[in-house]
Protein backbone atom coordinates (compact mmCIF):
# COMPACT_ATOMS: atom_id res chain seq x y z
CA UNK A 1 0.00 0.00 0.00
CA UNK A 2 3.03 2.27 1.01
CA UNK A 3 4.58 1.44 -2.17
CA UNK A 4 1.79 2.86 -4.43
CA UNK A 5 0.62 5.89 -2.51
CA UNK A 6 4.67 6.61 -3.01
CA UNK A 7 4.69 5.96 -6.66
CA UNK A 8 1.17 8.42 -7.00
CA UNK A 9 3.31 11.11 -5.45
CA UNK A 10 6.64 10.48 -7.73
CA UNK A 11 4.60 10.43 -10.41
CA UNK A 12 2.23 13.51 -9.68
CA UNK A 13 5.69 15.19 -8.68
CA UNK A 14 7.13 14.52 -12.04
CA UNK A 15 7.22 18.30 -13.47
CA UNK A 16 9.72 19.08 -10.62
CA UNK A 17 12.11 16.68 -11.26
CA UNK A 18 15.10 18.57 -13.11
CA UNK A 19 17.74 16.12 -14.82
CA UNK A 20 21.24 16.81 -13.31
CA UNK A 21 23.76 19.53 -15.36
CA UNK A 22 26.18 16.98 -17.12
CA UNK A 23 27.47 19.11 -20.21
CA UNK A 24 30.45 21.28 -18.96
CA UNK A 25 33.69 22.59 -21.25
CA UNK A 26 36.62 22.31 -18.98
CA UNK A 27 38.89 25.75 -19.44
CA UNK A 28 42.21 25.76 -20.95
CA UNK A 29 43.86 26.08 -17.62
CA UNK A 30 41.90 22.47 -16.33
CA UNK A 31 42.90 20.80 -19.76
CA UNK A 32 46.64 22.39 -19.48
CA UNK A 33 46.77 20.54 -16.06
CA UNK A 34 45.41 17.19 -17.17
CA UNK A 35 47.72 17.02 -19.73
CA UNK A 36 50.54 18.13 -17.50
CA UNK A 37 49.95 15.61 -14.86
CA UNK A 38 49.73 13.07 -17.94
CA UNK A 39 52.98 13.65 -19.23
CA UNK A 40 54.55 13.80 -15.90
CA UNK A 41 53.19 10.27 -15.46
CA UNK A 42 54.76 9.04 -18.54
CA UNK A 43 58.42 11.02 -18.08
CA UNK A 44 58.97 9.33 -14.40
CA UNK A 45 57.54 6.06 -16.26
CA UNK A 46 60.93 6.13 -18.47
CA UNK A 47 63.11 7.99 -15.37
CA UNK A 48 62.13 5.04 -13.48
CA UNK A 49 62.81 1.96 -16.13
CA UNK A 50 65.54 3.71 -17.01
CA UNK A 51 66.70 4.01 -13.17
CA UNK A 52 65.97 0.31 -12.38
CA UNK A 53 68.12 -1.18 -15.76
CA UNK A 54 70.87 1.29 -15.15
CA UNK A 55 71.15 0.07 -11.13
CA UNK A 56 70.65 -3.28 -12.62
CA UNK A 57 73.54 -3.14 -14.91
CA UNK A 58 71.82 -4.09 -18.01
CA UNK A 59 74.24 -3.30 -21.07
CA UNK A 60 72.22 -2.02 -23.64
CA UNK A 61 73.37 -3.08 -26.95
CA UNK A 62 70.36 -2.65 -28.91
CA UNK A 63 67.05 -0.17 -28.78
CA UNK A 64 64.58 -2.50 -30.10
CA UNK A 65 63.40 -4.23 -26.73
CA UNK A 66 62.68 -0.83 -25.01
CA UNK A 67 60.94 0.44 -28.27
CA UNK A 68 58.60 -2.49 -27.99
CA UNK A 69 58.32 -1.65 -23.63
CA UNK A 70 57.43 1.49 -24.70
CA UNK A 71 54.48 0.89 -27.54
CA UNK A 72 53.04 -1.89 -24.74
CA UNK A 73 53.48 0.16 -21.76
CA UNK A 74 51.02 2.67 -23.41
CA UNK A 75 48.85 0.39 -24.30
CA UNK A 76 48.90 -1.07 -21.03
CA UNK A 77 48.35 2.18 -19.59
CA UNK A 78 45.49 2.95 -22.31
CA UNK A 79 43.47 -0.23 -21.18
CA UNK A 80 43.55 1.59 -17.47
CA UNK A 81 42.47 4.60 -19.02
CA UNK A 82 39.66 3.45 -20.93
CA UNK A 83 38.84 1.23 -17.80
CA UNK A 84 38.33 4.34 -15.92
CA UNK A 85 36.19 6.47 -18.03
CA UNK A 86 34.15 3.30 -18.94
CA UNK A 87 33.85 2.58 -15.45
CA UNK A 88 33.71 5.57 -13.20
CA UNK A 89 30.02 6.29 -14.20
CA UNK A 90 29.52 3.47 -11.54
CA UNK A 91 30.68 5.58 -8.38
CA UNK A 92 28.78 8.94 -9.50
CA UNK A 93 26.16 8.25 -11.29
CA UNK A 94 24.53 7.95 -7.57
CA UNK A 95 25.52 11.10 -6.21
CA UNK A 96 25.17 12.99 -9.32
CA UNK A 97 21.62 11.93 -9.93
CA UNK A 98 20.33 12.42 -6.09
CA UNK A 99 22.40 16.27 -6.07
CA UNK A 100 24.63 15.10 -3.76
CA UNK A 101 27.81 16.23 -5.41
CA UNK A 102 27.60 18.38 -9.02
CA UNK A 103 29.15 16.58 -11.69
CA UNK A 104 32.63 17.95 -11.93
CA UNK A 105 33.48 18.03 -8.37
CA UNK A 106 32.12 14.56 -8.43
CA UNK A 107 34.09 13.15 -11.13
CA UNK A 108 37.62 14.55 -9.68
CA UNK A 109 36.49 13.33 -6.47
CA UNK A 110 36.26 9.65 -7.76
CA UNK A 111 39.09 10.06 -10.01
CA UNK A 112 41.52 10.93 -6.38
CA UNK A 113 40.34 7.91 -4.49
CA UNK A 114 41.01 5.44 -7.91
CA UNK A 115 44.37 6.94 -7.39
CA UNK A 116 44.38 6.16 -3.41
CA UNK A 117 43.00 2.60 -4.25
CA UNK A 118 45.85 1.80 -6.87
CA UNK A 119 48.18 3.28 -4.23
CA UNK A 120 47.25 0.73 -1.80
CA UNK A 121 46.73 -2.15 -3.71
CA UNK A 122 48.44 -5.47 -2.08
CA UNK A 123 49.10 -6.77 -5.80
CA UNK A 124 46.96 -10.32 -4.77
CA UNK A 125 44.26 -9.60 -7.82
CA UNK A 126 47.34 -8.50 -9.86
CA UNK A 127 48.81 -12.24 -10.09
CA UNK A 128 45.31 -14.31 -9.83
CA UNK A 129 44.81 -12.65 -13.46
CA UNK A 130 48.72 -13.63 -14.84
CA UNK A 131 48.46 -16.70 -13.29
CA UNK A 132 45.16 -17.28 -15.98
CA UNK A 133 47.79 -17.24 -18.57
CA UNK A 134 49.17 -20.67 -20.33
CA UNK A 135 52.23 -21.34 -18.42
CA UNK A 136 54.18 -21.85 -21.72
CA UNK A 137 53.46 -18.33 -22.67
CA UNK A 138 54.45 -16.82 -19.21
CA UNK A 139 58.03 -18.90 -19.37
CA UNK A 140 58.90 -16.97 -22.52
CA UNK A 141 57.13 -13.72 -22.37
CA UNK A 142 60.18 -12.15 -23.72
CA UNK A 143 59.76 -13.97 -26.80
CA UNK A 144 57.66 -13.09 -30.49
CA UNK A 145 54.99 -15.20 -28.89
CA UNK A 146 55.24 -13.33 -25.45
CA UNK A 147 54.72 -9.89 -27.41
CA UNK A 148 51.86 -11.21 -29.63
CA UNK A 149 50.22 -12.32 -26.53
CA UNK A 150 50.81 -8.95 -24.60
CA UNK A 151 49.40 -6.94 -27.27
CA UNK A 152 46.91 -9.67 -28.49
CA UNK A 153 45.00 -9.27 -24.86
CA UNK A 154 45.17 -5.24 -24.24
CA UNK A 155 43.92 -4.47 -27.76
CA UNK A 156 41.25 -6.85 -27.62
CA UNK A 157 39.75 -5.45 -24.09
CA UNK A 158 40.41 -1.83 -25.33
CA UNK A 159 38.74 -2.25 -28.49
CA UNK A 160 35.69 -4.04 -26.48
CA UNK A 161 35.72 -1.81 -23.76
CA UNK A 162 35.52 1.25 -26.49
CA UNK A 163 32.46 -0.07 -28.47
CA UNK A 164 30.39 -1.00 -25.42
CA UNK A 165 31.14 2.94 -23.96
CA UNK A 166 30.02 4.15 -27.33
CA UNK A 167 26.49 2.66 -27.13
CA UNK A 168 26.49 3.55 -23.51
CA UNK A 169 26.65 0.21 -22.28
CA UNK A 170 28.11 -0.52 -18.68
CA UNK A 171 30.15 -3.71 -19.99
CA UNK A 172 32.41 -5.15 -17.48
CA UNK A 173 36.34 -4.71 -17.92
CA UNK A 174 36.89 -7.19 -15.88
CA UNK A 175 35.12 -9.25 -17.62
CA UNK A 176 36.66 -8.30 -20.78
CA UNK A 177 40.63 -8.64 -19.66
CA UNK A 178 39.63 -11.99 -18.48
CA UNK A 179 37.95 -12.95 -21.60
CA UNK A 180 40.61 -11.54 -23.23
CA UNK A 181 43.53 -13.97 -21.67
CA UNK A 182 41.47 -16.64 -22.31
CA UNK A 183 41.47 -15.60 -25.88
CA UNK A 184 44.91 -16.17 -25.84
CA UNK A 185 45.51 -19.28 -24.27
CA UNK A 186 42.76 -20.57 -26.66
CA UNK A 187 44.45 -19.46 -29.95
CA UNK A 188 48.19 -20.97 -28.34
CA UNK A 189 47.07 -24.22 -27.96
CA UNK A 190 45.19 -24.28 -31.28
CA UNK A 191 48.19 -23.05 -32.86
CA UNK A 192 50.44 -25.90 -30.76
CA UNK A 193 47.79 -28.88 -32.34
CA UNK A 194 46.32 -29.35 -28.90
CA UNK A 195 42.75 -28.90 -27.80
CA UNK A 196 41.45 -25.32 -27.37
CA UNK A 197 40.55 -26.37 -23.79
CA UNK A 198 44.26 -27.16 -23.00
CA UNK A 199 45.70 -23.56 -22.97
CA UNK A 200 43.68 -22.26 -19.98
CA UNK A 201 44.04 -22.62 -16.11
CA UNK A 202 40.40 -23.72 -16.13
CA UNK A 203 40.36 -24.19 -12.08
CA UNK A 204 41.41 -20.20 -11.50
CA UNK A 205 39.39 -18.84 -14.93
CA UNK A 206 35.98 -21.29 -13.04
CA UNK A 207 37.25 -19.44 -9.53
CA UNK A 208 37.44 -16.24 -10.83
CA UNK A 209 33.82 -16.78 -13.36
CA UNK A 210 32.35 -17.45 -10.03
CA UNK A 211 33.39 -13.99 -8.68
CA UNK A 212 32.17 -12.19 -11.75
CA UNK A 213 29.04 -14.25 -12.40
CA UNK A 214 27.45 -14.09 -8.80
CA UNK A 215 28.58 -10.75 -8.05
CA UNK A 216 25.71 -8.79 -10.16
CA UNK A 217 23.05 -11.22 -8.78
CA UNK A 218 24.65 -11.12 -5.21
CA UNK A 219 24.33 -7.31 -5.82
CA UNK A 220 20.51 -6.91 -7.16
CA UNK A 221 19.20 -8.98 -4.41
CA UNK A 222 21.45 -7.16 -1.81
CA UNK A 223 20.52 -3.77 -2.70
CA UNK A 224 17.09 -4.83 -2.81
CA UNK A 225 16.99 -6.36 0.81
CA UNK A 226 18.69 -3.41 1.84
CA UNK A 227 16.22 -0.75 0.28
CA UNK A 228 13.08 -3.22 2.07
CA UNK A 229 14.93 -2.74 5.51
CA UNK A 230 15.48 0.96 4.97
CA UNK A 231 11.29 1.42 4.07
CA UNK A 232 10.96 -0.61 7.57
CA UNK A 233 13.92 1.17 9.61
CA UNK A 234 13.23 4.65 8.20
CA UNK A 235 10.14 6.53 8.29
CA UNK A 236 11.82 9.29 6.28
CA UNK A 237 9.05 9.99 3.06
CA UNK A 238 11.34 12.37 0.97
CA UNK A 239 13.99 9.29 1.15
CA UNK A 240 11.77 6.95 -1.26
CA UNK A 241 10.90 9.95 -3.64
CA UNK A 242 12.96 11.49 -6.15
CA UNK A 243 14.95 14.55 -5.94
CA UNK A 244 12.91 18.22 -6.19
CA UNK A 245 14.60 20.52 -8.48
CA UNK A 246 18.48 20.71 -7.54
CA UNK A 247 17.92 20.19 -3.81
CA UNK A 248 20.33 18.28 -2.09
CA UNK A 249 19.59 15.34 0.13
CA UNK A 250 19.14 15.67 3.90
CA UNK A 251 22.18 15.85 5.38
CA UNK A 252 23.08 12.29 6.89
CA UNK A 253 22.06 10.77 3.41
CA UNK A 254 23.99 13.09 1.66
CA UNK A 255 27.38 12.44 3.62
CA UNK A 256 25.78 8.48 3.28
CA UNK A 257 26.18 8.79 -0.66
CA UNK A 258 29.30 10.71 -1.16
CA UNK A 259 31.00 8.21 1.13
CA UNK A 260 29.80 5.19 -0.33
CA UNK A 261 30.84 7.04 -3.64
CA UNK A 262 33.95 7.53 -2.04
CA UNK A 263 34.14 3.60 -1.15
CA UNK A 264 33.39 2.52 -4.09
CA UNK A 265 36.13 4.46 -6.37
CA UNK A 266 38.85 3.77 -3.76
CA UNK A 267 37.73 -0.27 -4.20
CA UNK A 268 37.65 -0.08 -8.08
CA UNK A 269 40.70 1.35 -8.07
CA UNK A 270 42.17 -1.04 -5.77
CA UNK A 271 40.64 -3.82 -7.93
CA UNK A 272 40.77 -2.99 -11.55
CA UNK A 273 43.92 -1.18 -10.90
CA UNK A 274 45.77 -4.79 -10.22
CA UNK A 275 44.67 -5.60 -13.94
CA UNK A 276 46.83 -3.17 -15.20
CA UNK A 277 50.15 -4.11 -12.64
CA UNK A 278 50.04 -7.46 -13.69
CA UNK A 279 50.39 -7.19 -17.18
CA UNK A 280 53.03 -4.39 -16.80
CA UNK A 281 54.74 -6.24 -15.16
CA UNK A 282 54.68 -9.03 -17.65
CA UNK A 283 55.46 -6.69 -20.15
CA UNK A 284 58.99 -5.53 -17.90
CA UNK A 285 59.76 -9.18 -17.42
CA UNK A 286 59.63 -10.11 -20.97
CA UNK A 287 61.52 -7.07 -22.36
CA UNK A 288 64.51 -6.48 -19.58
CA UNK A 289 64.20 -9.30 -17.16
CA UNK A 290 67.42 -8.22 -15.89
CA UNK A 291 65.56 -5.18 -13.80
CA UNK A 292 62.20 -6.98 -13.10
CA UNK A 293 62.35 -10.52 -13.13
CA UNK A 294 63.46 -11.18 -9.58
CA UNK A 295 62.62 -8.96 -6.52
CA UNK A 296 66.15 -7.29 -6.04
CA UNK A 297 64.72 -5.07 -3.18
CA UNK A 298 64.24 -8.18 -0.69
CA UNK A 299 66.68 -7.59 1.84
CA UNK A 300 69.39 -10.35 2.35
CA UNK A 301 67.80 -11.62 5.92
CA UNK A 302 65.24 -13.21 2.87
CA UNK A 303 68.31 -15.56 2.13
CA UNK A 304 68.37 -16.75 5.19
CA UNK A 305 64.27 -17.63 5.76
CA UNK A 306 64.53 -18.61 1.95
CA UNK A 307 66.71 -21.30 2.54
CA UNK A 308 65.17 -22.64 5.39
CA UNK A 309 62.24 -23.17 3.97
CA UNK A 310 63.76 -24.65 0.42
CA UNK A 311 65.73 -27.37 3.14
CA UNK A 312 62.12 -28.15 5.12
CA UNK A 313 60.56 -28.52 0.94
CA UNK A 314 63.32 -30.73 0.14
CA UNK A 315 63.50 -33.28 2.89
CA UNK A 316 59.87 -34.06 1.77
CA UNK A 317 60.27 -34.25 -2.10
CA UNK A 318 63.62 -36.16 -1.60
CA UNK A 319 61.53 -38.59 0.98
CA UNK A 320 59.07 -38.93 -1.51
CA UNK A 321 61.12 -39.17 -4.46
CA UNK A 322 63.18 -42.56 -2.13
CA UNK A 323 62.60 -45.72 -4.21
CA UNK A 324 61.91 -44.47 -7.39
CA UNK A 325 64.45 -45.05 -10.25
CA UNK A 326 65.59 -42.29 -12.77
CA UNK A 327 65.81 -43.04 -15.91
CA UNK A 328 68.32 -41.16 -18.16
CA UNK A 329 68.57 -37.72 -17.80
CA UNK A 330 65.24 -35.94 -18.63
CA UNK A 331 64.64 -32.27 -18.27
CA UNK A 332 63.31 -31.04 -14.83
CA UNK A 333 61.58 -28.39 -16.94
CA UNK A 334 60.01 -29.98 -19.26
CA UNK A 335 58.76 -32.46 -16.60
CA UNK A 336 57.06 -29.95 -14.57
CA UNK A 337 55.90 -27.37 -17.63
CA UNK A 338 53.59 -30.76 -18.79
CA UNK A 339 52.44 -31.34 -15.31
CA UNK A 340 51.75 -27.33 -14.71
CA UNK A 341 50.18 -27.14 -18.08
CA UNK A 342 48.33 -30.82 -18.46
CA UNK A 343 47.61 -30.53 -14.28
CA UNK A 344 46.95 -34.28 -14.41
CA UNK A 345 49.89 -35.44 -15.75
CA UNK A 346 51.40 -36.41 -12.17
CA UNK A 347 54.21 -39.19 -12.69
CA UNK A 348 57.02 -40.73 -10.60
CA UNK A 349 59.46 -38.09 -12.29
CA UNK A 350 57.53 -34.98 -11.09
CA UNK A 351 59.28 -35.60 -7.87
CA UNK A 352 62.36 -36.19 -9.20
CA UNK A 353 62.01 -33.31 -11.34
CA UNK A 354 61.38 -31.05 -8.51
CA UNK A 355 63.84 -32.16 -6.41
CA UNK A 356 66.51 -30.93 -8.97
CA UNK A 357 65.57 -28.27 -9.53
CA UNK A 358 64.32 -27.19 -5.86
CA UNK A 359 68.14 -28.00 -5.36
CA UNK A 360 69.54 -25.51 -8.58
CA UNK A 361 67.55 -22.80 -6.98
CA UNK A 362 68.49 -23.82 -3.56
CA UNK A 363 72.27 -23.06 -4.60
CA UNK A 364 72.09 -20.54 -6.55
CA UNK A 365 70.57 -18.53 -4.02
CA UNK A 366 73.07 -19.58 -1.64
CA UNK A 367 76.41 -18.58 -3.68
CA UNK A 368 74.72 -15.46 -4.44
CA UNK A 369 74.20 -14.21 -1.25
CA UNK A 370 70.87 -12.30 -2.59
CA UNK A 371 68.60 -11.56 -5.35
CA UNK A 372 70.16 -8.25 -5.63
CA UNK A 373 74.12 -9.85 -6.82
CA UNK A 374 72.05 -12.05 -9.52
CA UNK A 375 74.23 -11.86 -12.21
CA UNK A 376 72.68 -10.37 -15.55
CA UNK A 377 73.05 -13.80 -17.36
CA UNK A 378 71.07 -15.59 -14.62
CA UNK A 379 68.10 -14.24 -13.82
CA UNK A 380 65.67 -14.58 -16.33
CA UNK A 381 66.94 -18.36 -16.31
CA UNK A 382 66.19 -18.39 -12.29
CA UNK A 383 63.13 -16.14 -12.46
CA UNK A 384 61.29 -19.07 -15.03
CA UNK A 385 62.82 -21.86 -12.48
CA UNK A 386 61.02 -20.34 -9.34
CA UNK A 387 57.74 -19.47 -11.49
CA UNK A 388 57.69 -23.61 -12.57
CA UNK A 389 58.81 -24.89 -9.42
CA UNK A 390 55.69 -22.37 -7.38
CA UNK A 391 52.82 -23.82 -9.96
CA UNK A 392 54.10 -27.05 -9.45
CA UNK A 393 53.99 -26.98 -5.88
CA UNK A 394 50.44 -25.07 -5.67
CA UNK A 395 48.93 -28.23 -7.65
CA UNK A 396 50.88 -30.60 -5.58
CA UNK A 397 48.31 -30.47 -2.90
CA UNK A 398 45.01 -31.19 -5.14
CA UNK A 399 46.97 -33.83 -6.60
CA UNK A 400 45.60 -37.58 -5.21
CA UNK A 401 48.41 -39.46 -6.10
CA UNK A 402 51.01 -36.40 -4.70
CA UNK A 403 50.32 -38.50 -0.91
CA UNK A 404 51.08 -35.58 1.11
CA UNK A 405 49.72 -34.96 4.49
CA UNK A 406 48.32 -31.84 5.91
CA UNK A 407 51.93 -30.89 7.72
CA UNK A 408 53.73 -31.59 4.80
CA UNK A 409 51.38 -29.48 2.45
CA UNK A 410 51.72 -26.61 5.43
CA UNK A 411 55.48 -26.60 4.80
CA UNK A 412 55.22 -26.91 1.05
CA UNK A 413 53.20 -23.53 1.24
CA UNK A 414 55.49 -22.11 3.25
CA UNK A 415 58.30 -22.30 0.68
CA UNK A 416 56.31 -21.48 -2.22
CA UNK A 417 55.17 -18.44 -0.29
CA UNK A 418 59.23 -17.55 -0.08
CA UNK A 419 59.39 -18.21 -3.88
CA UNK A 420 56.11 -16.13 -5.06
CA UNK A 421 57.67 -12.88 -2.86
CA UNK A 422 61.07 -13.41 -4.78
CA UNK A 423 58.96 -13.24 -8.25
CA UNK A 424 55.74 -11.35 -7.71
CA UNK A 425 56.28 -7.98 -6.93
CA UNK A 426 54.78 -4.70 -7.92
CA UNK A 427 57.68 -1.75 -8.29
CA UNK A 428 56.03 1.43 -6.46
CA UNK A 429 56.58 3.40 -9.90
CA UNK A 430 54.39 1.05 -12.08
CA UNK A 431 51.84 1.51 -9.13
CA UNK A 432 51.76 5.25 -9.73
CA UNK A 433 51.84 4.74 -13.01
CA UNK A 434 48.59 2.94 -13.23
CA UNK A 435 47.28 5.40 -10.53
CA UNK A 436 47.58 8.38 -13.09
CA UNK A 437 46.48 6.51 -15.83
CA UNK A 438 42.89 5.26 -13.97
CA UNK A 439 42.74 8.57 -12.03
CA UNK A 440 42.54 10.67 -15.45
CA UNK A 441 40.59 8.18 -17.33
CA UNK A 442 37.92 8.73 -14.92
CA UNK A 443 37.79 12.21 -15.42
CA UNK A 444 36.92 11.67 -19.17
CA UNK A 445 34.01 10.13 -21.46
CA UNK A 446 32.45 9.17 -18.10
CA UNK A 447 28.48 11.21 -19.43
CA UNK A 448 27.58 8.43 -21.32
CA UNK A 449 27.71 5.03 -18.93
CA UNK A 450 26.32 7.92 -16.15
CA UNK A 451 23.25 8.69 -18.20
CA UNK A 452 22.46 4.48 -18.93
CA UNK A 453 22.99 3.83 -15.15
CA UNK A 454 21.13 7.14 -13.76
CA UNK A 455 18.34 7.06 -16.67
CA UNK A 456 17.69 4.12 -18.22
CA UNK A 457 17.87 1.40 -15.74
CA UNK A 458 14.57 2.33 -13.88
CA UNK A 459 11.53 3.22 -15.00
CA UNK A 460 11.75 6.54 -12.59
CA UNK A 461 13.96 8.60 -11.18
CA UNK A 462 16.28 7.58 -9.13
CA UNK A 463 15.41 8.15 -4.93
CA UNK A 464 18.21 9.47 -2.92
CA UNK A 465 17.37 5.56 -0.76
CA UNK A 466 18.16 3.51 -4.07
CA UNK A 467 21.40 5.37 -4.75
CA UNK A 468 22.25 4.82 -0.80
CA UNK A 469 20.68 1.10 -1.14
CA UNK A 470 23.20 0.52 -4.24
CA UNK A 471 26.30 2.06 -3.53
CA UNK A 472 26.44 0.74 0.03
CA UNK A 473 26.19 -2.91 -2.05
CA UNK A 474 28.90 -1.85 -4.86
CA UNK A 475 31.30 -0.84 -1.90
CA UNK A 476 30.80 -3.81 -0.01
CA UNK A 477 31.11 -6.03 -2.56
CA UNK A 478 34.16 -5.13 -4.03
CA UNK A 479 35.67 -4.57 -1.44
CA UNK A 480 35.19 -8.21 -0.20
CA UNK A 481 36.22 -9.52 -3.24
CA UNK A 482 39.59 -7.13 -3.06
CA UNK A 483 40.59 -8.49 0.29
CA UNK A 484 39.93 -11.91 -1.24
CA UNK A 485 41.69 -11.39 -3.89
CA UNK A 486 39.15 -11.58 -6.64
CA UNK A 487 38.11 -9.19 -9.41
CA UNK A 488 34.49 -8.46 -9.86
CA UNK A 489 33.06 -6.12 -12.26
CA UNK A 490 32.26 -3.04 -10.25
CA UNK A 491 30.47 -2.39 -13.86
CA UNK A 492 27.92 -5.24 -12.81
CA UNK A 493 27.39 -4.89 -9.36
CA UNK A 494 26.24 -1.49 -9.01
CA UNK A 495 24.04 -1.19 -12.13
CA UNK A 496 22.31 -4.79 -10.85
CA UNK A 497 21.71 -2.84 -7.54
CA UNK A 498 20.26 -0.03 -8.98
CA UNK A 499 17.72 -2.43 -10.37
CA UNK A 500 17.45 -4.57 -7.83
CA UNK A 501 16.74 -1.23 -5.76
CA UNK A 502 14.08 0.18 -8.48
CA UNK A 503 12.75 -3.48 -8.37
CA UNK A 504 12.23 -3.32 -4.75
CA UNK A 505 10.87 -0.14 -4.75
CA UNK A 506 8.02 -0.95 -7.00
CA UNK A 507 9.52 1.86 -9.47
CA UNK A 508 10.23 -0.69 -12.27
CA UNK A 509 13.15 -1.19 -14.98
CA UNK A 510 13.10 -0.32 -18.20
CA UNK A 511 13.58 -3.97 -19.86
CA UNK A 512 14.77 -2.31 -23.21
CA UNK A 513 18.04 -1.58 -21.32
CA UNK A 514 18.40 -4.71 -19.33
CA UNK A 515 17.80 -6.64 -22.00
CA UNK A 516 20.94 -4.49 -23.26
CA UNK A 517 22.88 -5.19 -20.35
CA UNK A 518 22.36 -8.60 -20.04
CA UNK A 519 23.28 -9.11 -23.70
CA UNK A 520 26.57 -7.43 -23.13
CA UNK A 521 27.08 -9.41 -20.29
CA UNK A 522 26.46 -12.57 -21.77
CA UNK A 523 28.66 -11.47 -25.10
CA UNK A 524 31.75 -9.80 -23.48
CA UNK A 525 33.45 -12.91 -22.36
CA UNK A 526 32.51 -14.92 -25.84
CA UNK A 527 33.55 -11.71 -27.75
CA UNK A 528 36.73 -10.94 -25.94
CA UNK A 529 37.88 -14.46 -26.37
CA UNK A 530 37.67 -14.55 -30.04
CA UNK A 531 38.94 -11.21 -30.65
CA UNK A 532 42.32 -11.87 -28.73
CA UNK A 533 42.56 -15.11 -30.18
CA UNK A 534 42.11 -13.68 -33.60
CA UNK A 535 44.51 -11.12 -32.68
CA UNK A 536 47.28 -13.67 -30.91
CA UNK A 537 47.33 -15.40 -34.35
CA UNK A 538 47.34 -11.96 -36.64
CA UNK A 539 50.55 -11.14 -34.51
CA UNK A 540 51.84 -14.37 -34.25
CA UNK A 541 52.19 -14.02 -38.19
CA UNK A 542 53.63 -10.44 -37.91
CA UNK A 543 56.65 -10.83 -34.72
Amino acid sequence: MTTIAVEKELHADDHSIKRPKLDYVFDIKTLLIFFAILAGGLFFAAYSISKDVTEAGVAVTTWTPFLLLGVALLIALGFEFVNGFHDTANAVATVIYTHSLPAPFAVVWSGFFNFLGVLTASGAVAFGIVNLLPVELILQVGSEAGFAMVFAMLIAAIIWNLGTWWFGLPASSSHTLIGSIIGVGVGNALMRGRDGTAGVDWAKATEIGYALILSPLFGFCCAAGLLLCMRFMIRQRELYQAPVGEAPPPFWVRALLIFTCTGVSFFHGSNDGQKGMGLIMLILIGTVPTAYALNRSLPESHVAMFAQASNDTMKIIQAKVAGYQEIGTPDPREILTNFVRDKNNFTDGTYLALSRLIGIIENDVKSYGSLAKYPAEAVGNTRNDMYLVSAALKLLPKVQDAELSKTEAATIAKYKSALDKSTQFIPTWVKICIAIALGLGTMVGWKRIVVTVGEKIGKSHLTYAQGAAAEITAMGTIGLADGFGLPVSTTHVLSSGVAGAMAANGSGVQMGTIRSLLLAWVLTLPCAIALSATLFFLFRQIF
